[in-house]
């Protein structure tokens, strides 16, 4: 149960780029977490986007280059260190080819994990703990034939 808020300046991202880049984000964010790409999960990973206008977003020196928040929530113990890391590098790419801005822009693509205690995420007027989300992440991989639990094998500078 992932939530994404994805935060740039208006006009830097293309209509096109809008929608795709949302969905891109919402599955990397699921690989890393080692969910099962399948419809009920995919439905239960939000990203919000939220796009202001470029003079509110400021400096102390005055109006700031464009830039990206993505603000990454997971329930506690959902990424491992490796996996977070992984994850970062992914989106922060997935953001700069989007926007267009280049790997020279890196630094002005921020990314915040953010973990909530267990016990603290409710859906549904229920409380959801991590365990009852790893074992439906396991029946969804068992009905879909894959027991594993991936990790994507792009090189990242954790495992470099």
């Amino acid at each position: 149960m992932p939530l994404l808020e994805l935060t740039v300046p208006e006009g830097e991202l293309s209509d096109e780029a809008r929608g795709e880049l949302q969905g891109e984000l919402a599955g990397a964010l699921l690989r890393w977490e080692g969910a099962p790409d399948t419809e009920f999960f995919r439905s239960i990973s939000w990203c919000h986007l939220q796009e202001l206008p470029a003079d509110s977003i400021r400096t102390p020196d005055g109006i700031a280059e464009p830039h990206a928040v993505v603000k990454v929530t997971t329930p506690e113990g959902a990424l491992s260190d490796r996996r977070r890391a992984g994850m970062v590098e992914e989106m922060t790419k997935l953001v700069l080819e989007a926007t267009g801005w280049g790997d020279q822009a890196a630094l002005r693509v921020w990314v915040m994990c953010r973990e909530i205690d267990e016990g603290s995420w409710a859906a549904g007027g229920q409380i959801v703990h991590f365990e009852q989300l790893r074992e439906a992440a396991k029946a969804e991989r068992e009905k879909a034939g894959s027991g594993r639990d991936e990790v994507p094998a792009a090189k990242t500078a954790a495992t470099a």
